[in-house]
């Protein structure tokens, strides 16, 4: 071989080992690119896949059917910083959790936490958290950087294989017809397709995909701390949902009814600017093979963060006497009821009688805009010494634009007068700057130890287990809405909401009323209103409704009428140690047990179908005895929605019950 052939042949494998060099270079790169994960629940049958490709997406399976289809996820700082675009990743870690807390303000006294957690950390300092439980799933970005953050927009995408039906709640009362982010978070839930996502509108949370199998998942967001909350519309393909956020308010106006909210007249082009280093919303997934496992679900409290509260043993639930439902409407009394001292007493000595924990002042006890001034009719020191020899706390209501202003003052005042708490009204938006408000008015309020019963308020988002002394929430379509509408679907709603508003957290919906109509006969009422369906489902929603803090919100002359449905409602506790949901379908029907101490209390409710639904006493204690005081729909409750029947009954864990429920109608059981 000549010298020229030997150069040649060299050149040759010198520019293959090149190419093979490239070669490599170009798949590592690739691979780095193009890398998938997988974590499973505990039981098999949940798998979440995550995709890094040049976007980060992940898919969830339950089984063999597809929950999500690959679905994107990123979050856009300044400087057009995408975090989850054309990732990196640095590492991986997974870890399996088994364990479990206490929840003394809660559904149940211990709640179980068993999760496979999957980490992956990212070039450029961020992170992304995956855990996957047996019920559901969630992620949230984590971010490591030293200097404070802008976030400008964050991208959630929820794709589904199928044109799958939907319960969403869209914003429909919108207290500026300009700006679909401020809103009451009240709405029915419209029974649509994906693709037919309503227009014009967005959609808040939590929502509930049927999947046609039996199978249903509910949408949930959880730790929402200085951040903006999440809406939903559809994507361009009408294929899934894509996120929405508030960008930041930068001024504001008075406005509203009676001019008690803070209007957004000018946004930011970002969401929030924030530390450099914490973690972000959890955005969740619920995943249920049967209905009833939706209305015990505990996913909010797993996620959330542990309470900032060490010492929780002043917070106390309880019920509500409550006086603006029905317009301070009592009679025959020798003074004229309204806002007044008088009438303030006589509810005192309503609640003392029956043992109710509280009674609310609500709206007029003071200036709307200033609640350092009284209603000079209204001798509050007064009262609250009143309520105090008979053990009856006070609770003050409070627009929250009111309090926002002078917040320290308020509490401080107010505490040292024996308040023990405040229903904060008319927030009506969840921008990063209102849910910094409502942080610090639960921090501040535990300073002074105040309990808080947020109105006009957004879905709670486990600040609940944060600040156990927030204990109710609105963000529901409660019973008030009886006083005005006549066309709603309320036995429908109240059948539909334990399996997907609920879920968030407590609800104050505000039950108790002794006046109850047919679907024919119901009609609307200030003064005297009424509800729709029986007597006994009204009784039953105090066990149904999750509300650590539950009105009673008839008049004491109502309720003194009907002493005995009166008598059961004072005897039902607002915080239990056992939940068991027993049956449902959404909609439809639900029954659900709560345990407290040794006692059982039993709920069922229909819609306006009258169903046969039986009782299975299965979760009593074995080989035990007990008593039960029923309340059933009465024969002719299909006519007379106040009809009912009450008996004591013997049964024990192998009894089965079947029981009529009238049209409306509910069931009602202590047992013990």
């Amino acid at each position: 071989m000549n010298l020229y052939n030997l150069y040649g042949l060299k050149n040759i494998q010198m520019k293959n080992i090149f190419i093979l060099f490239c070669l490599l270079f170009l798949n590592l790169s690739f691979s780095q690119q193009k890398q998938s994960f997988t974590v499973s629940s505990p039981n098999g049958k949940i798998e979440v896949k995550i995709a890094i490709n040049d976007k980060t997406s992940w898919s969830i399976s339950h089984e063999k059917d597809l929950i999500l289809a690959p679905s994107e996820m990123s979050l856009t700082l300044d400087q057009n910083e995408i975090l989850g675009k054309n990732p990196v990743v640095l590492n991986s870690k997974k870890e399996s959790v088994n364990t479990s807390f206490e929840t003394p303000l809660y559904k149940k006294k211990t709640v179980k936490d068993q999760y496979n957690k999957l980490i992956l950390n990212f070039k450029n300092d961020f992170a992304l958290e995956f855990r996957v439980f047996d019920d559901g799933t969630a992620y949230r970005f984590i971010t490591k950087k030293k200097k404070e953050i802008t976030v400008k927009d964050e991208e959630m995408v929820l794709n589904f294989d199928q044109d799958y039906n939907t319960l969403m709640p869209y914003v429909r009362d919108l207290r500026n017809p300009k700006d679909q982010f401020i809103s009451s978070f009240e709405s029915h839930y419209e029974n649509k397709k994906i693709s037919e996502f309503a227009k014009d509108t967005l959609a808040f949370l939590p929502f509930l995909i049927d999947y046609k199998n039996h199978k249903k998942a509910v949408f949930l967001e959880v730790n929402l701390e200085d951040y903006a909350g999440l809406f939903v519309t559809n994507n361009k393909n009408k294929t899934g949902f894509e996120s929405r956020f508030s960008k930041y308010p930068t001024q504001e106006t008075n406005g509203g009814f009676n001019y008690l909210n803070k209007l957004i007249t000018e946004r930011a082009d970002y969401l929030v600017k924030t530390k450099g280093t914490r973690t972000f919303p959890w955005r969740a997934i619920v995943i249920s093979e049967n209905d009833a496992a939706l209305a015990n679900n505990d996913m909010v409290q797993k996620l959330a963060e542990p309470s900032k509260i060490k010492d929780v043993s002043w917070i106390k639930p309880g019920k509500v006497a409550w006086d603006w439902w029905n317009d301070w409407n009592i009679y025959n009394v020798d003074f004229k009821a309204g806002i007044n001292t008088q009438t303030y007493k006589y509810y005192i000595d309503f609640a003392s009688k029956n043992k109710v924990e509280y009674v609310v002042l609500d709206e007029g006890w003071s200036i709307e805009t200033d609640i350092m001034k009284h209603n000079p009719n209204v001798d509050l020191e007064a009262l609250i010494a009143y309520a105090k020899e008979r053990n009856v706390g006070i609770i003050l209501w409070a627009s929250w634009m009111a309090l926002h202003e002078n917040i320290n003052r308020v509490f401080d005042n107010y505490a040292k007068l024996g308040v023990k708490g405040f229903k904060v009204d008319f927030i009506d938006r969840d921008d990063a700057k209102m849910v910094n408000s409502v942080y610090d008015i639960a921090q501040k309020a535990a300073n002074h130890k105040l309990i808080i019963d947020f109105h006009g308020m957004y879905k709670p988002t486990g600040i609940q287990r944060t600040f156990p002394n927030i204990l109710n929430f609105e963000g529901v379509k409660g019973l008030e809405n009886n006083k005005w509408t006549a066309n709603e679907d309320v036995p429908l709603y109240d059948t539909t909401i334990p399996f997907i508003r609920m879920m968030a957290g407590p609800m104050d919906y505000t039950p108790g009323a002794m006046r109850n109509a047919t679907k024919s006969e119901f009609k609307p009422s200030h003064s005297t209103p009424m509800s729709q369906g029986t007597r006994c489902h009204q009784l039953a929603l105090y066990t149904i409704f999750e509300a650590p803090l539950q009105m009673m919100a008839d008049s004491p002359t109502a309720f003194t009428k009907e002493q005995e449905s009166t008598d059961f409602i004072a005897k039902v506790p607002t915080v239990f140690d056992e939940t068991v949901a027993l049956d449902g379908e959404v909609g439809k029907y639900v029954s659900i047990a709560r345990r407290k101490g040794n006692t059982w209390y039993l709920g069922a409710i229909t819609n306006w179908d009258s169903r046969d639904i039986t009782i299975d006493f299965s979760f009593l204690e074995k080989g035990k005895k007990f008593q039960a005081e029923v309340f059933s729909d009465g024969l002719n409750a299909d006519k007379a929605a106040t009809d009912y029947k009450k008996e004591i009954i013997t049964v024990d864990s192998t009894t089965k019950l079947k029981y009529r429920l009238a049209s409306g109608g509910g069931l009602a059981i202590i047992i013990k």
